[in-house]
């Protein structure tokens, strides 16, 4: 017992060590059955809805249930956390309409490229070390990170529910690798949200039903990341000028006066991400568009569902000098752009305006654009 105790503080502080090293902020471990509420909360969720068009969520509860489920072998989840804090508040764009917003996490390197890489150098030397089988993972297949993260010590699920960090706010990327190794388990983080509901009232869509509960239905993050098609019209004046993501209730969190602004390059913004001009952004095609987010996560939504984002952000504006290149967008080869440039239309020109220009459009588009028109005219 005693050498077994003895090689499992080893393995222990050589995992750590290596996560020190390649740049980790946090490293602490857990067992793969310290999660068991997590598979009702699931449950719940998908109940309700929450979870919207995200179908991939329902197809996959039952192996997000346990590590046990998704590898039997597993005997110990060794969770990493990386923090991207922001330099400065990153709400104080939504005050200058002719500029957009993209989410702290994606101002720069896609995280998932930058964490997978570390944590296959961490998993491929501690299975050399330990002999023992490892596989890493970057959200990459059905792991609760954030229970996992809890239960691990590295914070907490905030009422938001994301990870609240004590020494790092709201901003932590996770991973995490499991391992057939026996490792010194941490205690698991309690909650320290108190009475606090300063992310829960932050919401610009009032997509929390609960503290501690999210719709993802009316979650602007998931309106401009996940959901294809026409967003709904409802919450596009809500959606002010952010583009990508939102970070509205994971910046009012109180405990982000503690977090220090990241210090991975790769993870620190991009200059020309921080306030990209929406005139430029309705210039992109394809092409450009793939140019200009290289490397970035805003890549994999595709030209077409950006630049419809793009456009709910030029009709938030009340910027008159967008009509021309809404115009243009209205002509379009996606039906996506086309209905969100007449929606745009109808808000940055008056309503006669409006209608002169629609008569002169020939309209043999589909259904969604169409309803666009209708709408707009009524």
């Amino acid at each position: 017992m005693q050498k077994q105790q003895a090689r499992a503080a080893k393995l222990t502080d050589f995992v750590r060590a290596e996560a020190a090293t390649l740049g980790f902020d946090l490293c602490r471990i857990t067992s793969p059955d310290s999660i068991p509420l997590a598979p009702e909360r699931l449950r719940e969720f998908l109940s309700h809805g929450y979870h919207g068009t995200m179908g991939w969520m329902e197809e996959t509860q039952d192996r997000r249930a346990s590590p046990k489920t998704l590898w039997g072998d597993v005997r110990s989840v060794v969770m990493f956390g990386l923090n991207y804090g922001p330099d400065e508040d990153p709400r104080g764009i939504l005050s200058k309409p002719d500029k957009a917003a993209i989410s702290v996490y994606a101002r720069n390197r896609d995280y998932h490229d930058v964490i997978k890489g570390r944590l296959k150098e961490i998993a491929t030397r501690f299975a050399a070390r330990a002999g023992e089988d490892v596989k890493v993972f970057v959200d990459t297949a059905p792991v609760m990170e954030k229970p996992l993260a809890e239960a691990a010590g590295l914070g907490w699920q905030g009422k938001h529910t994301n990870l609240v960090s004590r020494s790092h706010g709201s901003w932590l990327f996770l991973g995490s690798m499991f391992t057939t190794a026996e490792l010194c388990l941490d205690e698991a983080e309690r909650d320290h949200c108190g009475s606090c509901r300063a992310c829960l009232d932050a919401c610009p869509t009032a997509a929390f039903p609960a503290p501690y509960k999210l719709d993802a239905r009316r979650c602007i993050s998931y309106l401009t990341i996940e959901h294809k098609g026409p967003i709904p019209s409802e919450f596009r004046p809500m959606i002010g000028n952010r583009i990508y993501g939102c970070d509205d209730c994971l910046a009012a969190c109180p405990w982000n006066k503690f977090a220090a602004s990241a210090s991975e390059m790769k993870l620190q913004a991009r200059e020309e991400l921080k306030e990209p001009e929406i005139a430029f952004l309705l210039t992109l095609d394809d092409a450009g568009f793939r140019a200009f987010f290289s490397g970035s996560p805003v890549k994999r939504i595709g030209r077409n569902r950006f630049v419809r984002n793009v456009l709910i952000a030029a009709g938030n504006s009340g910027d008159v000098k967008f009509i021309q290149q809404c115009q243009l967008l209205a002509q379009d080869v996606s039906p996506e752009v086309r209905g969100m440039a007449v929606w745009a239309l109808s808000r940055l020109m008056d309503r006669q305006s409006f209608h002169a220009y629609a008569a002169t459009r020939k309209t043999e588009d589909d259904s969604d654009v169409l309803d666009e028109w209708r709408m707009a005219g009524e």
